[in-house]
This record gives structure tokens, C-alpha cells and sequence, in this order.
């Protein structure tokens, strides 16, 4: 054999050895991967998730002398096992991101401690530069997934309403009942059941006392301020077009539920709103709120049935003069004084039309009618004022 051959053989020889007994010269890395699911624009789809922990060459090299795993590889695992536990698994919800609709939830992960430091055992005596982060996966009760299943791709529709002016008692009401309503499902042939969905309105239930209309004047009940919830998700349910069961208006104008006659009173068990879901799919309901606005918005969500609703602006017609003054207890009022707590207004009639077409034919329309009386101003009088007893 000539020198040159002997040279090269040696040299090949060496190289061998070095891949087999000792570390690459890339650094060894345990690497976490999995995926998590997000609907947008439709479409589900599987984001990949990838971590990376640099494990040291010293350890590894160690790990090949004694047969088992270095004790330096601890710290590492431990800070991977406190990445991982920190993730809680958390429900899907649809965000407007920059002008698209994203839904995505988050699942949970639990480090596997055993798992790993078997795969990083058998990686490393096999002369790998990698090996593979082992755990379980918690999905949350609502995930991407669950909605796209049940049909639930597009935003389909919004409603919104302005509290501007509200009391605290108001704003407090108008907040407990539009969180019972967040994140609601209404399935295929269903009947959305705003009172059912509500629950009892009481102090047991988050509700604070407040004025509702009662006996042609204000009194106190708890739950004061509720319509502003009916009114705002009746708006986004009829927007979406779904078709009405049950709705009535208030029996005045009511500046907060303007433009007039787009409103939805409830009062139960007397009066409910009621909305059937004839999209074939489920549809998901989302509340929002802007405190600092005071706003209150509802968005649907569902199945993309190519609906175009068109609501018309309403026509209000036949005037009648305001009535006249009502009194209603208010112990903070001294005796023979008084302080208004709402305006007069005028009684009529408001008319509201929707369209619905689909690929530009319309295939249903409905009016919206609401008849309010006259209304009179009313004054909060000393418990003990004589003309409570008018």
C-alpha cells in the first residue's frame, strides 16, 4: 500500500471513530414540536409549534462514557418541564385581526419527564444530535377544532348599541347579562331563548336593582337595564337573518334603544325574544364591551350561507304629545321636593324593513312594526309624598 493510500484509510478510519465515540459538531438539542389549530377566513388550519433547548456537549460525552444519563442534564429538564406545565389549556374565540377574523383557542401541555429522558437516553447512544420532547396534550372544551366541526367558520353578523349616560346600576346589569350570553352555541333547528339563556335575574344571579318601566311609571327591580342586551344581540341575530318567533317592543320610546323601533324588550315570563337558527349549522355568539365608550357589541358566528340582509333605517310616523308626569318612590329626595329621573316623549309608530336575498334574488323580507305610547316625564318623590298616592 502507498503512503497516500495509507493516509487517506488513516484519516477515514479516525473520522469514523469520532462519529460513532464522541459528539457532532453540531450541538445536540432536545426539540418540542406539535401543532395548534386556527380557523380564518373558512378555513381550519394547523400552526406548527416548535422549541429547541441546547443540551451540553459535556453531558452528552458523559452520557456515553457511563452508559446513563448525566446528572448535568437536570436543569434543563427541569426548566423544559416548568415551559411546558405553564400552558393551561384555553377556549377558542374568534379576533378581528387587522381586518380578518382569526379564531384560536390554546391547548395544554404536561411535560413527560420519563419519556424524555428515554428519548434523550437512546438519541444520545445512538449517536444522534437530537431528540424529541415527550408529552401530553390537554385540549380545551372549546377548541378550533369543536367549532369547525359544528360549522362555525365566518363571521356573519354584528350588533351594537350605545349605553352612553347609563348609571352604574345600569352598566352593571347590561355587563352580568351580556357575559351569560358570551360564547354561546345555538345548534342547527334550535331556538335561541334570550330569558332561558339568562337565567333568573335576581342578586343570587349578579344582577343589581335599577329602574324598569312598570305601571306607566319607573320602578326598581333587579336586573334594571337588561333591554340593552336584548336589543343589542336582537340587532346581530337579525342582521345574520334569522327569522323571529318572539319580540316586542318597549311600551314608550327609549333613547337608548335607538334608531327607533330597532329593539327588543324583555320581561320575564311575560315577554321574551325568541330567534330560530335555519343556517344548518350551529352559530356562536360573542359579547363585547368598551366601558369606556360604553358600548355594547355582539358578533355571530357560522356557517357562510350567502345571505345578504339588508335592514332598512325606520320610518316613524303618527306623533301623539307626550303624557303626563308619574312619581315614583325615592328616598333620596326630601319630602315635597323632587328630581326627574326621564324625559317625556312623544308617542308613534315605527316601521323597519329586512331583506334577505341570496346570489342577488331575495328569497324572504319581513317588517319590523313598534307602537309607542305617549310618554310622560317622571319625577323621584320623597317615599311619604302625597302624590304617590294619586
Amino acid at each position: 500500500m502507498n503512503r497516500a493510500l495509507l493516509s487517506l484509510l488513516t484519516l477515514s478510519l479516525a473520522a469514523s471513530a469520532h462519529a460513532q465515540d464522541g459528539p457532532s459538531d453540531r450541538p445536540f438539542k432536545l426539540i418540542f414540536r406539535t401543532t395548534e389549530p386556527r380557523i380564518q377566513k373558512g378555513e381550519l388550519h394547523q400552526d406548527p409549534i416548535i422549541k429547541s433547548w441546547v443540551i451540553p456537549a459535556e453531558g452528552i460525552a458523559a452520557s456515553r462514557k457511563y452508559d446513563k444519563l448525566s446528572t448535568t442534564f437536570t436543569p434543563i429538564l427541569d426548566r423544559i418541564e416548568q415551559t411546558l406545565n405553564a400552558r393551561a389549556p384555553r377556549n377558542a374565540i374568534f379576533r378581528n385581526v387587522k381586518g380578518s377574523w382569526v379564531a384560536q383557542g390554546q391547548t395544554g401541555w404536561t411535560f413527560d419527564r420519563a419519556a424524555t429522558s428515554h428519548n434523550l437516553y437512546v438519541a444520545i447512544q445512538g449517536g444522534k444530535d437530537s431528540a424529541e420532547v415527550a408529552f401530553k396534550r390537554t385540549e380545551p372544551g372549546r377548541s378550533a377544532e369543536v367549532l369547525a366541526r359544528r360549522g362555525v367558520l365566518w363571521h356573519v353578523a354584528t350588533g351594537q348599541s350605545s349605553y352612553a349616560g347609563s348609571p352604574d346600576f345600569r352598566e352593571k346589569n347590561i355587563l352580568v347579562g351580556a357575559a351569560k350570553l358570551d360564547n354561546m352555541f345555538v345548534a342547527p333547528g334550535e331556538e335561541f331563548d334570550f330569558n332561558k339563556s339568562i337565567g333568573e335575574i335576581d342578586a343570587s344571579t349578579g344582577f343589581v336593582k335599577g329602574f324598569v318601566i312598570s305601571g306607566g311609571t319607573l320602578t326598581k327591580e333587579d336586573g334594571g337595564g337588561i333591554c340593552q342586551v336584548s336589543t343589542t344581540v336582537f340587532r346581530a341575530l337579525y342582521q345574520a337573518g334569522l327569522p323571529i318567533t318572539e319580540r316586542h317592543e318597549h311600551s314608550h320610546r327609549v333613547s337608548y334603544y335607538d334608531p327607533v323601533g330597532y329593539e327588543a324588550t324583555v320581561y320575564a315570563p311575560q315577554k321574551n325574544l325568541r330567534m330560530k337558527n335555519d343556517t344548518g349549522k350551529h352559530i356562536f355568539i360573542q359579547a363585547s364591551w368598551n366601558r369606556a365608550d360604553q358600548t355594547l357589541r355582539f358578533d355571530v358566528f357560522g356557517a357562510n350561507t350567502g345571505r345578504e340582509v339588508t335592514v332598512s333605517r325606520p320610518v316613524v310616523t303618527d306623533f301623539k304629545a307626550p303624557a303626563d308626569p308619574s312619581y315614583t318612590p325615592d328616598d333620596r329626595v326630601a319630602l315635597g321636593g323632587q328630581r326627574q329621573l326621564d324625559q317625556p316623549v312623544q308617542g308613534m309608530t315605527s316601521v323597519i324593513e329586512r331583506t334577505i336575498k341570496v346570489g342577488g334574488k331575495t328569497i324572504s323580507s319581513d317588517t319590523l312594526k313598534s307602537v309607542y305610547k305617549p310618554w310622560g316625564a317622571v319625577y323621584g318623590v320623597n317615599p311619604n309624598d302625597p302624590r304617590l298616592n294619586r
